[in-house]
């Protein structure tokens, strides 16, 4: 993890409120139909990349998922998220650590990414993260990504990103992982504007 990397975020969190950023969801709705889709038991270990101070923790919580983790780079955005959840935040396990330097104690079932990924923009940064993520799920595990697509923004929070095809995300996970499913969602921002992603679930292959 870059110092400036996690200052940037940090600064983010601590300026604005959870809706003042442009990728708030009240309701992270494809999140959870997709989750909700594999049919998971309710202990199921699943974590959320990236989490920020999305509200996918709360919805998983009220639904009863009993195992789930946060990972973020901000420690600003995990406080504000434990602050928000109040006396259930000692049910899920808060992680304050850059993806690329991640080094779980243990498995998980669900691997969800929303907009955390398209900002690794380097070769070798992409396959650390790839392997990350196959050490990280059991077998028959699944990953939950979602990018900006080709016709997404190609900035986010005045940073470069990576936009991504339904082809080149299959082509990255492989040979570790099968595509499952590929979707196009508009997301619309609290500025009214809008952004295409692209959401696609993989199998990790046994």
């Amino acid at each position: 993890m870059t110092q400036s990397t996690k200052t940037h975020w940090n600064t983010i969190y601590q300026n604005k409120k959870t809706t003042e950023v442009s990728w708030f969801q009240a309701k992270p709705t494809i999140s959870l139909e997709l989750i909700a889709a594999l049919g998971l038991e309710k202990s199921a270990a699943i974590i959320d990349i990236g989490g920020g101070d999305s509200l996918l923790v709360d919805f998983l919580l009220a639904e009863g998922y009993s195992n789930i983790t946060v990972l973020d780079i901000s420690e600003k955005a995990i406080a504000r998220a434990k602050e928000r959840i109040g006396n259930q935040a000692h049910k899920v396990q808060w992680i304050v650590s850059d993806v690329l330097d991640f080094m779980p104690k243990n498995s998980f079932d669900v691997w969800h990414d929303r907009a955390a990924f398209h900002f690794i923009t380097s070769q070798s940064n992409i396959a650390k993260y790839m392997e990350c993520c196959n050490n990280t799920l059991v077998a028959n595990g699944t990953v939950l990504l979602g990018t900006f697509s080709k016709t997404g923004p190609k900035k986010c929070s005045g940073i470069p990103i990576v936009q991504y095809s339904e082809a080149t995300l299959t082509s990255l996970f492989a040979p570790w992982f099968k595509k499952q499913s590929a979707l196009h969602h508009v997301h619309q921002t609290p500025f009214e504007t809008s952004q295409d992603f692209l959401f696609c679930s993989f199998k990790k292959q046994p």
